[in-house]
């Protein structure tokens, strides 16, 4: 039986791929990969010699018949050649693993059949079994394994490479940086790159989990995998094979399949020593009771093949789970850690907030209205590439203001713009440049936002006149104070949030996302310190950061967790587990996943052991057979495969078709009000 770590032989095989991309034999690594590939129609050959000696036995009314028992012979035989095998093959590399259990029973019951048709019949149902247990074991946990696959085997074969000869089109692995690829509606993406011309509508949830499709124009990033649902494109190439963010997601997700909890390495280190305490149990039986028959069953129930595949089931599932969300966990270690997190510590800009100036307050002046305002002033910036300009072309956009052609644009950086809007001269920017340009009233006296808080104000001036003001901030995301009260809700005991901002900006949004704890104008190294201290009383701290500037913060918490890693080297690196979007709704599912990995791994011991157990007494007291044995055996690892499978669904809440925008923008209606649009 394949009963030994599902992960670690996944491990073997893994290191062992390059022999075989070049066509090397099996032999020459020393691993008998028949593990991985079992024999379907072997096992159906079998089971028909074996069925056939029964229909034959039926119809006939001739238990003695020899062709009866020939048939049950060369069946058991065919069934029971890939266990023996195995299990010398495990001797022959000198392991000691509980498939020489099996092999002996299905040896014992062929060997006492003593040519007899039952006996020959009851080795092959044995064996038979023993087979469909091992098959069904491997392929539902596979099944778990190939949906992590099917997430990153998305790269298309052939990508179109546009040249001064015009389109030719070549393998993905030819493509090189630099290169410009063609991207059609409905191809996939075949490399990292930025796209030089065309706009297109992109379904990014393979790599970010993003619950809705992306608008991508020239200048956007665009990854390898990702579909492109709307649009024809010509992309740049920036990175191309394994360097894609797909490559990396590949590479990650692998590793963390070769990844052990404490647990497994424990069950791996003391399985040599079952296999003889079973033999010794198996030669007492014999001793007092001379029934082989109840060695046989004694044998078969043994192999703990539920207890086994109590927790590489598990966690191959919740990577599966944790995958289709975009959450990469590099250690599966991680996940039981989760588990015990009570404590989180969020860095503020990029985390908590979306990083991008966006038009919180629209206060028009001298009966001009909100869209009047909202028209010149993004008319006056069309042109400018300021973050202030395009939080204006964003809302005026959303809102549906139309924005008129600015000429004789001019910029003063840091300062403000001028341009000539409909006949009209209009001056935007700062109170202090709007004054030095001649506008004379005092403006300022209709300001009632605290620029400490983290607002920046422009004002709008038309006709040397001011037209009226208008308030920017960093807006907190949409789903942060429903993510922060999920996370009390699982029973986090302390939220706190760590910014390098001052102190006013950060308590106000604080105070927008139902933070109680915060702390602002912190260095890296006072991040770091305040990681500690909280460490030192006793709790267990996750660190969440965009992970390029926190990278000290979050190798100092228990856990650390960069958000926003999609297509950054640096933030999938510098975490233990990285969120591929911004989606914070995925921390308390994390949360979540590892208390619910942690209870089916229980529960899945508490069946392997009880079927063991069981099995064991009711076997050395002759209450079961060994065809009944081998029944109970398939049965207890099933319940197992299956339990463990319920976690491949967790999430689906969350799911692309079902979840919303997590980045989605406030609504526009409230940002044209003149008052302060509420978080």
């Amino acid at each position: 039986m394949q009963v030994t770590s599902l992960l670690s032989r996944r491990e073997d095989e893994h290191e062992h791929e390059h022999h075989h991309e070049e066509g090397e034999s099996c032999a020459s690594c020393g691993h008998d990969h028949d593990h991985a590939v079992l024999p379907l129609a072997q096992t159906f050959i079998g089971l028909v010699f074996v069925v056939n000696s029964f229909v034959f036995t039926w119809f006939f009314a001739d238990a003695a018949s020899p062709i009866a028992a020939g048939s049950a012979m060369i069946g058991a035989i065919i069934l029971g050649y890939p266990i023996v095998w195995t299990a010398i093959s495990d001797l022959r590399r000198g392991l000691l693993t509980t498939n020489e259990l099996v092999a002996l029973a299905v040896v014992a019951s062929f060997g006492s059949a003593n040519f007899q048709v039952g006996g020959y019949q009851q080795a092959g149902v044995i064996a038979f079994f023993m087979l469909m247990g091992q098959i069904i074991e491997t392929r539902t946990a596979e099944g778990a394994r190939q949906s992590i696959e099917s997430l990153i085997k998305l790269t298309p074969a052939k990508a179109r490479r546009v040249t001064k000869s015009g389109e030719e089109e070549i393998e993905t692995r030819f493509l090189a940086v630099g290169d410009v690829i063609r991207v059609r509606p409905g191809d996939n993406v075949a490399a990292d790159g930025v796209i030089i011309t065309g706009q297109g509508s992109f379904n990014q949830a393979n790599i970010t989990g993003e619950s809705l499709p992306v608008d991508k124009k020239p200048g956007d990033e665009v990854f390898a995998g990702t579909q492109n649902l709307t649009g024809a494109l010509e992309i740049r190439v920036s990175r191309a094979g394994q360097d894609t963010t797909l490559g990396k997601v590949r590479d990650l997700i692998l590793a963390a399949e070769k990844t052990k909890l404490p647990l497994m390495r424990i069950i791996d280190q003391y399985m040599g020593f079952y296999t003889p305490l079973v033999l010794l149990i198996g030669a007492l039986v014999w001793a007092f009771t001379f029934d082989l028959s109840r060695v046989i069953a004694v044998l078969i129930v043994a192999c703990p093949c539920a207890f086994i595949l109590a927790t590489p089931s598990a966690m191959v599932a919740a990577l599966s789970a944790a995958a289709r969300l975009g959450i990469l966990i590099k250690n599966v270690g991680d996940i039981e850690l989760a588990a015990r997190i009570n404590a989180f510590i969020f860095d503020k800009t990029g985390t908590l907030t979306t990083g991008r100036l966006a038009v919180s307050r629209l206060q028009p002046m001298h009966g001009a209205t909100p869209a009047e305002l909202l028209r010149v002033a993004a008319s006056a910036e069309k042109y400018s590439n300021h973050p202030t300009a395009k939080a204006l072309a964003q809302l005026a956009g959303e809102a549906g203001v139309p924005v008129s052609e600015p000429k004789d644009f001019a910029e003063a950086a840091g300062r403000g713009v001028s341009a000539r809007v409909e006949g009209a001269e209009v001056l935007v920017g700062r109170a202090q440049w709007l004054k030095e340009q001649g506008v004379a009233e005092d403006f300022l006296k209709s300001v009632d936002l605290n620029e400490t808080e983290g607002f920046s104000l422009i004002f709008v001036a038309r006709g040397g006149k001011c037209l009226g003001w208008i308030g920017l901030q960093d807006q907190t995301r949409a789903e942060a104070r429903e993510a922060l009260a999920d996370l009390k809700t699982t029973g986090v005991r302390r939220i706190a949030m760590v910014s390098g901002d001052r102190q006013p900006v950060a308590a106000r949004v604080a105070r927008e996302i139902g933070c109680e704890e915060v702390m602002g104008e912190c260095l890296p190294q006072n991040k770091v310190e305040f990681v500690r201290q909280m460490k030192a009383k006793g709790y267990r701290v996750a660190v969440v950061g965009d992970g390029v500037n926190d990278a000290p913060a979050l190798a100092a918490g228990d856990l650390g967790i960069a958000m926003g890693a999609a297509g950054s080297e640096v933030a999938i690196h510098s975490a233990t587990i990285a969120l591929m979007n911004n989606d914070l709704r995925r921390l308390p599912f994390l949360v979540r996943l590892s208390r619910q990995t942690r209870s089916v791994i229980n529960q899945n011991f508490l069946v392997g052991i009880f079927f063991v157990i069981g099995g064991l007494i009711l076997s050395s007291l002759g209450t079961i057979t060994p065809i009944f044995a081998a029944i109970l055996h398939v049965v207890g690892s099933l319940i197992v495969v299956f339990n463990s499978a319920r976690l491949v669904r967790q999430g689906e809440e969350l799911e692309p078709h079902l979840a919303p925008a997590p980045d989605a923008p406030a609504p526009p209606a409230p940002a044209l009000a003149s008052k302060p649009v509420p978080a």
